[in-house]
C-alpha cells in the first residue's frame, strides 16, 4: 500500500486563487500541476498518497457564527478515519483564526492547534499506531490586507503565530515547518500565488521524505 500523506486545511490547501491572471485556467483554484499537494505528490512519486483536505474558511476549534462546519476539530475524526492508514498528518491552518470575531490572540491560536493535535493524536487511524504529524504555520497576512468581514488585527496576530505553533509542536511530539517565505497574493495578501504553492511543495517534499523515509 502506498504511503497516505493527509493535507489537512483551509484555502491555501484547497488551492483557492484569489487573482485569475495567476491561473491556467482563469477560476478560482489552482489547477492539479498548479495547487501544492498535487505538486507534493508529483515530487513524492508513487509511492506515496497525498489526500487533499482544504476547506476555505477552516479553523482549529473556533466555531464560526457566518459560516458552518468551520472548526477543524469537529471534522477531522472523519477526515482521518476515512483515510486510514494514515502515515502522515499535515495541518497547516491559522490564517482563519486570527479573524476578530473569534477574539483570539496568537497565544490562544496556538492553543486551539494544540486541542486539534491532542485530537489527531487519539484517533485510532494511524499506521503503525504510532501519530505522525507536521505542523505548517501558514505565510502571515501581508501588511497591505484588508478585510472588513476578516476584522482589525488580523496581520500582528498572523506576524506573531510561529513562535507559539512550534512550541505547541514541540509538546505535543509533532514536527513543525514555518511557510513564511512561501508567496502570498498581492490582490489580497492572504493566499499563495501559484509560485508559493511551488515555494510550499519544495519545503515539503524533503521534510516528508524524511519523516517517511
Amino acid at each position: 500500500m502506498k504511503k497516505h500523506i493527509v493535507c489537512f486545511g483551509d484555502s491555501n490547501t484547497h488551492g483557492y486563487c484569489a487573482d485569475p491572471n495567476d491561473c491556467a485556467d482563469g477560476g478560482d483554484r489552482f489547477n492539479e500541476n498548479e495547487r501544492g499537494t498535487c505538486l507534493l505528490q508529483k515530487s513524492l512519486g508513487e509511492d506515496y498518497l497525498v489526500l487533499e483536505e482544504g476547506l476555505s474558511g477552516r479553523t482549529t476549534v473556533f466555531s464560526d457564527p457566518l459560516h458552518e462546519s468551520m472548526p477543524g476539530i469537529e471534522t477531522v475524526y472523519t477526515c482521518l478515519m476515512s483515510h486510514e492508514p494514515v502515515d502522515l498528518l499535515i495541518i497547516m491552518l491559522g490564517t482563519n483564526d486570527t479573524k476578530e470575531r473569534f477574539a483570539a490572540n496568537a497565544p490562544a491560536i496556538a492553543v486551539g492547534m494544540e486541542r486539534l493535535l491532542l485530537k489527531c493524536k487519539s484517533i485510532p487511524c494511524w499506521s503503525g499506531n504510532q501519530p505522525n504529524i507536521l505542523v505548517v504555520c501558514p505565510p502571515p497576512l501581508g501588511e497591505g490586507f484588508h478585510d472588513e468581514v476578516m476584522g482589525n488585527g488580523c496581520v500582528e496576530k498572523s506576524v506573531a503565530l510561529p513562535p507559539y505553533m512550534e512550541a505547541v509542536a514541540c509538546r505535543n511530539n509533532a514536527h513543525f515547518l514555518d511557510a513564511a517565505e512561501c508567496e502570498f497574493n498581492p490582490v489580497d495578501f492572504t493566499h499563495l500565488t501559484r509560485r508559493g504553492h511551488a515555494q510550499l511543495a519544495n519545503m515539503l517534499a524533503p521534510v516528508v521524505t524524511n519523516l517517511l523515509g
